[in-house]
């Protein structure tokens, strides 16, 4: 095998180890999928990291580093952010840059229960909250990303609560500023007002492979995004 190879192997097989252990959740599944498939597209030539929480103290020193006009505050350490697929990062090969590159964030939300209660007999209750859990979230990434013009971040949603009768798919389009659900909206419109995000929502449950395409699709365009911006040197090797 080519010293290439080798090194693109090991690199993948690190990432992944990190990613999957102890890890069962479909989308995690999915993002292992992904992986292997950037890493057979860039080959060693990138170098990716994972993490399953974006702290609060890290994304303010960067806010702070990108727009030192302006005062940034968080009261803890280990407040994080934590989307159920972590963020996917492209790693720069300088030493001393202050900032990251996110790639790929990915959620999943279920929610509704009122067909099986209706199966067993049981009345039906108030709808769920599980998507309004997400709007603090948004909140924190959209700032995160401002210094960029796109958005990588994808959440798939199932359940009752989200068949095409509920108005609960009017709080998802509200948190996706009013851009159509079950589209990809990677790049930042009318400069950088409209920062949507991927909102992927149905009754059904959504598959490992569904959930992988969308998910390349998104960290393969974020890559070229970077590449384009700031050149391909900054991150190959």
């Amino acid at each position: 095998m080519a010293r290439k190879e080798q090194l693109r192997g090991q690199r993948t097989g690190t990432v992944i180890n990190l990613i999957s252990k102890n890890q069962e959740k479909d989308i995690i599944k999915a993002l292992i999928i992904v992986l292997g498939q950037l890493e057979q597209k860039f080959g060693a030539e990138i170098s990716f990291h994972h993490q399953k929480q974006w702290l609060l103290k890290t994304i303010v020193e960067e806010l702070a580093e990108y727009y030192s006009e302006m005062e940034f505050h968080y009261h803890f350490d280990t407040s994080s952010i934590r989307p159920d697929g972590g963020i996917l990062f492209l790693q720069s090969k300088e030493k001393d840059d202050p900032f990251t590159y996110p790639i790929l964030i990915s959620e999943v939300k279920n929610q509704g229960t009122n067909d099986i209660r209706l199966k067993e007999g049981l009345a039906k209750q108030a709808k769920g909250n599980a998507i309004e859990r997400l709007g603090k979230n948004l909140i924190g990434l959209r700032a995160a990303l401002s210094r960029e013009s796109i958005f990588p971040f994808v959440c798939f949603g199932y359940g009752c609560d989200f068949e095409d009768t509920s108005s609960i798919l009017d709080r998802v389009s509200t948190m996706a500023i009013f851009g159509h659900l079950n589209k990809t909206y990677l790049h930042d419109e009318q400069d950088g007002k409209f920062d949507r995000g991927s909102f992927y929502f149905r009754k059904d449950k959504w598959n490992i492979g569904e959930m992988a395409d969308i998910m390349f699709d998104i960290a393969n365009r974020s890559i070229l995004y970077y590449f384009s911006k700031y050149g391909e040197k900054k991150f190959v090797r």
